[in-house]
């Protein structure tokens, strides 16, 4: 097998998964729940453990429905306990409690289940990306593609809950509904990803690339082209470095995010970026 071979595979996935990650990110970092996608990807990872335990295959139906049943109930204490300006309780408190409480809830389920420890492991870490293959690549691009079209089609409303709360507030829709079917399209998306890539490698290619592209600009069409690019450099960096130290993909990419957003605090601290983010 050439490298061109080898690594076309993890490339493919990973520039599926930045696509739609990345610019969830963007919502992500714009409504300052940053660690949603870590509390959700637990959730999915609690239901995969209980799949686990019940003995149902890892690839199955029926082992993707009982996380996003769990992922289904995260997003509606999401919604539930979205609050205007500053409540009495931060969100992000009950952000950290599911999340907290989720792994704690994994970890008894995983005791009781033989390998429990390396399922743990797995939830974490992912399966290795060298070895992903391509139906399951498909699978991840039509559900992409079909969430992707639902949040097209809902674009104004998401989006503007997202950066313009205010103003969705007085033209009077219903937020926390609407935050409802975010959160929900939300954890699908980590239901299929966590178990490809893992919680580490799911939480930074929704933040960093937002992160990076929150750094220079505040148009969203640059800030989405922004958070693309940054999210495929990093990923093709890592892929190379990784089958050239013959070190574990996921971390070797996870480095490299966290190395190129190192790069764009310098580039922001050397004026580099639209007034608007200078000014923020």
């Amino acid at each position: 097998m050439t490298v061109a071979e080898l690594l076309l595979p993890p490339f493919v996935a990973c520039l599926i998964l930045v696509a739609i990650h990345s610019y969830l990110g963007l919502h992500v970092i714009a409504r300052e729940v940053i660690f949603v996608d870590l509390s959700l990807a637990q959730m999915a990872a609690l239901g995969s453990l209980l799949a686990l335990a019940w003995h149902l295959t890892e690839d199955s139906w029926q082992a993707y429905a009982v996380s996003l049943c769990f992922t289904a109930v995260g997003a509606f204490m999401f919604a539930l306990t979205r609050t205007a300006g500053r409540g009495r309780v931060p969100q992000e408190a009950i952000i950290g409690i599911v999340f907290v409480v989720a792994s704690a809830a994994g970890i008894l389920v995983a005791s009781g289940v033989p390998s429990g420890g390396e399922a743990i492991k797995k939830t974490l870490e992912g399966r290795d990306v060298v070895l992903i293959t391509w139906p399951s690549i498909q699978r991840l691009a039509i559900a992409y593609v079909v969430l992707g079209v639902f949040h097209y089609i809902l674009r104004r409303r998401f989006l503007t809950i997202s950066f313009h709360p205010d103003e969705a507030m007085r033209a009077g829709w219903k937020i926390r509904w609407w935050d409802f079917w975010f959160y929900l399209s939300f954890g699908i998306v980590i239901t299929f990803s966590v178990p490809v890539v893992g919680v580490l490698m799911v939480f930074t290619f929704l933040v960093v690339p937002a992160v990076i592209a929150f750094l220079f600009t505040r148009d969203l069409r640059k800030m989405t082209y922004l958070a693309w690019a940054s999210g495929a450099v990093a990923s093709s960096l890592g892929l190379w470095l990784s089958y050239e130290w013959d070190k574990p993909m996921g971390p070797i990419i996870v480095c490299m995010y966290g190395a190129l957003l190192v790069v764009a605090l310098l580039l922001r601290k050397l004026g580099v970026g639209d007034g608007a983010a200078a000014a923020s």
